[in-house]
């Protein structure tokens, strides 16, 4: 017997359609194939979120997007007023950039005022948010230190990288994290997911979400395996960022 259900590899995936290159077709194909393979959310391009929003409102899939992507170093007032436009164009969970300069600067009160400031304007609207530490410009300590203050400050999930970075997920890194992480944090991988075999693998060591652009070629496998019919796409596409 196949030891896991279908949505709990599909409700794992965060679609992302953050690359620059991608035009409003492919923004509104990738919406519609995340909504056909059900996935847990579309993490978007912020100018197109609202669009995104009003495509996936007869589905379970939610609307997501970035703020402060990819290279976090926005004023603290940006990543607050980009969080607040996100919320206000439909958006359910905001994974965020930390002020990567200040993490390696040891600027500690800068990075977690941040965090708290965007969580705010999050949580009082009943949102959640993701905190990426974008772990491949860290060392140990900085991550360790990253997930202390993050879920400290009541981030949702703590996320491992952009996408965008020098390097993705790491099995390593994943198992820093999930150490570290303290409940209700959950721990979020992205970059380097594109199979079933590793989206199962980060799920053994306790990840609940991906971040991935190969949804087709990680979940078509599982259908096959679970005896699902397979999704027709169309001109559908599996594109984006990660």
């Amino acid at each position: 017997m196949v030891p896991y259900k279908y949505h709990d590899a599909s409700k794992m995936i965060d679609h992302a359609l953050l690359s620059p290159t991608l035009d409003r077709d492919s923004l509104e194909a990738g919406c519609r194939m995340a909504a056909a393979y059900d996935v847990a959310s579309v993490c978007i391009m912020p100018y197109y979120l609202a669009r995104c929003a009003e495509i996936l409102a007869p589905t379970t899939v939610l609307p997501s997007t970035v703020i402060g992507f990819p290279l976090g170093g926005q004023t603290t007032s940006t990543k607050v007023a980009e969080a607040k436009t996100a919320v206000a164009d439909g958006c359910m969970e905001l994974d965020m950039v930390v002020n990567i300069s200040a993490v390696l600067s040891g600027d500690w009160t800068r990075v977690e005022d941040e965090i708290r400031a965007i969580i705010e304007v999050a949580h009082a609207a009943d949102r959640k948010v993701k905190v990426i530490f974008e772990n491949c410009y860290l060392n140990q300590d900085q991550k360790i230190r990253l997930c202390e203050i993050s879920c400290d400050a009541g981030a949702d999930w703590i996320k491992t990288s952009t996408g965008f970075g020098t390097g993705g997920a790491t099995m390593e890194d994943l198992r820093l994290m999930i150490s570290h992480a303290k409940s209700p944090t959950q721990v979020k991988a992205a970059g380097g997911v594109r199979d079933l075999a590793t989206l199962l693998e980060v799920r053994s060591l306790g990840v609940t979400r991906v971040g991935a652009s190969a949804t087709a070629a990680i979940l078509d496998p599982a259908r096959v395996e679970l005896g699902l019919p397979p999704i027709d796409l169309g001109n559908g596409s599996d594109q984006s960022g990660y």
